[in-house]
């Protein structure tokens, strides 16, 4: 059960969790491929977001100084090449344009949803301090700063840049730290159950589960401290 009156401090992840309302990316990428018409199933899709995902986790096509838009289309052009090269996509003159479309489109759905949460995160701000925790690709304040983000958070602590990935608990560990405050006063805020809320729950912390569209993987009986389907019930379990 939530408890609002000993909360001191927040850890909130990033990608997911304030860029997508809950919503896995590959989902929101995937609607993306439906809405441009992009000529392959969501089996290959699947392939080609795990591929590109894992192809981005060992070479260094993202750079400190991308931001969201830029990172967006290194991944649409791995995958759309992965389709390409595997014959799961036929190439012809429309192949061009997919990666530019799709980058382009996710972009601004990432930047309405999060114009949308600022007044949220500015209210929690004024009361807590507030640290992020993410799995990224080292050029988290490249998009932070694009968005207009920075300003809300005390510290960010990056897997590209300290080492520690979710979901091993200590990389909340090292957020706990970062704030100086007891985890028991901590509440952790993120959309994936496995990454966020299982390892800061190993770390005494609370933890507010943004559930949203999955990708067929979840644990029917996963919970959290308190669970949300909407960035915005935030304001309401705050009382902001």
């Amino acid at each position: 059960m939530f408890d609002l009156s000993a909360v001191k401090g927040i850890i909130f992840d990033y990608g997911g969790t304030i860029d997508s309302n809950g919503a896995h990316w590959a989902e929101v990428l995937w609607d993306a491929y439906k809405d441009v018409n992009v000529p392959v199933t969501k089996e290959a899709f699947r392939e080609a977001y795990v591929y590109g995902e894992r192809y981005l986790a060992t070479h260094p096509d993202v750079q400190p100084n991308h931001n969201f838009y830029d990172l967006l289309k290194i991944k649409t052009d791995l995958q759309i090449r992965y389709l390409l090269e595997q014959k799961l996509l036929e190439d012809n003159d429309k192949t061009a344009g997919y990666s530019l479309a799709i980058s382009k489109q996710c972009y601004l759905f990432a930047k309405e949803i999060i114009s949308k949460e600022k007044e949220i995160l500015k209210a929690l701000q004024d009361r807590y301090p507030m640290v992020l925790v993410s799995n990224f690709y080292g050029n988290v304040q490249a998009v932070l700063g694009d968005f207009g983000l920075l300003e809300f958070f005390d510290d960010i602590i990056e897997s590209a840049v300290v080492g520690v990935r979710k979901p091993d608990p200590a990389i909340f560990g090292l957020g706990v730290d970062k704030l100086k405050l007891p985890a028991s006063s901590i509440v952790v805020i993120g959309d994936s159950h496995a990454k966020d809320i299982v390892p800061a729950s190993k770390n005494g912390c609370q933890t507010i589960w943004l559930k949203g569209p999955g990708w067929g993987d979840d644990d029917p009986d996963a919970t959290a401290d308190l669970i949300i389907t909407d960035f915005m019930e935030l304001a309401t379990a705050f009382k902001i």
